[in-house]
């Protein structure tokens, strides 16, 4: 296969275009079996009928495992905010929207947030007091069938010359509550330093889904716990201490 350009690149994945193909290929250390979810994952998904890049091929290039879908030509809407820092309020009102078009779909073969969260907290570094402390908060939260992206964020969304916006990134896309989802999205933005466009989301998420802030808020320990068991040191520590500042009552 002929690769044409790098588009992305992460600690383990190169991501090129090939022709009308993207194509995510995984260094050789990565879990084929975690590849292989990611395929089915978004294969899933697809068939919601939300707008999403097609699977097309599952793969191995020079012995490494690879997914080829579908390439899609414009700017993320990460790019487009920076460029048009004026526009802010637009592009964050068609953000919370699409992520709200997400969670109104329900793609029930999916693995269940709750069952994932539980085993991420369970393989944290906390005390087990703190452990049983989070497992018994998320045991005792709602349990929902909507669908949740799980890294939801201005970098994961393009935008196509046309206007269409098209949601990319699928690997940890699960069937559960929204809130959480809207809570990983906010540390998220807190993680690049942006707290401030953090509240400004949590806001704009709470009225458009008529969402009371607290009840987000409850996640967010249990979303920090799960979330600190991967990424570097630094972010490790940042995550670590939501889980110790926010009160359990």
């Amino acid at each position: 296969m002929k690769f044409d350009r790098i588009i992305a690149e992460r600690n383990s994945k190169v991501v090129y275009q090939s022709g009308d193909l993207a194509v995510k290929v995984f260094d050789e250390h990565y879990s084929k079996a975690d590849i292989l979810n990611e395929a089915l994952n978004q294969a899933r998904v697809e068939e919601t009928g939300l707008s999403i890049p097609k699977i097309r091929e599952v793969m191995t290039v020079d012995g490494k495992w690879a997914i080829a879908s579908d390439y899609i030509e414009g700017k993320t809407l990460a790019q487009m905010m920076e460029e048009h820092p004026e526009k802010e309020d637009e592009y964050l009102n068609l953000f919370v929207d699409l992520q709200l078009s997400v969670h109104s779909k329900v793609c029930p073969l999916l693995t269940k947030l709750k069952d994932k969260m539980n085993r991420k907290i369970s393989q944290t570094a906390f005390d087990a007091t703190t452990r049983y402390e989070l497992h018994t908060r998320l045991d005792a939260m709602p349990k929902h069938n909507k669908l949740c992206h799980g890294d939801f964020n201005p970098s994961n969304i393009i935008i196509t010359k046309e206007g269409t916006p098209y949601i990319l990134d699928w690997s940890h896309a699960t069937q559960g509550n929204a809130s959480a989802d809207a809570a990983r999205t906010y540390l998220i933005f807190c993680l690049a330093g942006d707290e401030a466009f953090a509240q400004k989301y949590l806001d704009l998420f709470c009225k458009k889904s008529n969402t009371a802030r607290q009840y987000v808020q409850k996640w967010m320990p249990i979303v920090a716990a799960s979330q600190s068991v991967k990424g570097n040191e630094q972010e490790r520590a940042f995550l670590c201490r939501w889980v110790d500042v926010v009160d359990y009552e």
